[in-house]
């Protein structure tokens, strides 16, 4: 399971790999020359990536290799430079390696391709080179549908509490000075608070697997929502939705949670787009 992506920012392509793992909640990180200087000039401060003491970029790639479990080269074509070093010096530390040709193949199937890989190779830190502007314009695009892509396969992979949110923390509860009266305010509330990531992971999930949930999100949405003698109001939606006659909290809590699977596959399912 992917857990972090790390990148030497330089190019487009590789900060837009960056943008993808922060969108979608996944750690990042990786070294930087000196001055956190690249080839686009000087590296936002939003990206967490670490200076190297030298402007040497191929210490930095060294670097990124050992920090890694797995190098993913992108490309049109040969690798040279940079990208061949890189190449070289992930066989040396004996890392795992994969190169996507993209003139070879289409950005979902390398999608595929990267996720059965990482799966596959047990690689939960992965180091993405992206190709530059200058060798195709759609570089940093096509860099940013491989990695999004890899990264939802991987969140439907996972098991099924393996990236949920535990609600049961306590930087969790007591963020609603609002209680919600019906079911829908109730999933619109938990979607506002969900990383992005578990709203991808959840809606992945098949109804079977729901209630892992009930461990976390169950207890949550009980104390939080669900206070006994005090939120009448949406234990009634909650059998109104159930449509039978009475409902514990336990039972109420469930019906919310299932609502909002079923909101989260309407708007967080992965799409396939020829």
């Amino acid at each position: 399971m992917i857990k972090k992506i790390i990148s030497g920012g330089q190019t487009f392509a590789d900060q837009r790999a960056l943008d993808v793992a922060i969108k979608l909640g996944f750690a990042h990180g990786g070294w930087i020359p000196k001055g956190r200087m690249t080839k686009t000039g000087i590296l936002p401060e939003k990206y967490k990536l670490k200076e190297m003491p030298t402007d040497n970029y191929s210490e930095c790639i060294e670097q990124n290799v050992k920090d890694s479990k797995g190098t993913l080269i992108i490309s049109y074509g040969k690798l040279t430079g940079d990208y061949d070093y890189a190449r070289k010096v992930t066989l040396n530390y004996g890392h795992q390696l994969l190169g996507i040709n993209l003139k070879q193949t289409i950005p979902f199937k390398a999608a595929s391709l990267v996720n059965d890989w990482a799966q596959l190779k047990y690689i939960d830190v992965l180091y993405v080179m992206g190709p530059k502007a200058c060798v195709h314009p759609d570089a940093w695009k096509h860099t940013a549908h491989i990695v999004e892509g890899a990264l939802t396969l991987d969140l439907m992979d996972a098991a099924p509490d393996s990236h949920t949110t535990d609600f049961t923390k306590e930087e969790n509860l007591d963020k609603h000075p609002v209680i919600p009266k019906t079911v829908d305010e109730a999933v619109d509330q938990i979607i506002k608070e969900m990383p992005l990531k578990d709203s991808v992971h959840m809606a992945h999930l098949k109804k079977e697997g729901l209630r892992s949930l009930n461990l976390c999100l169950g207890v949550f949405i009980r104390n939080q929502f669900l206070q006994k003698d005090v939120n009448k109001e949406l234990l009634e939606s909650c059998i109104s939705v159930s449509g039978k006659d009475n409902l514990n909290e336990n039972n109420a809590a469930f019906i919310i949670i299932e609502k909002l699977w079923e909101k989260l596959q309407g708007t967080h399912r992965l799409r396939i787009v020829k």
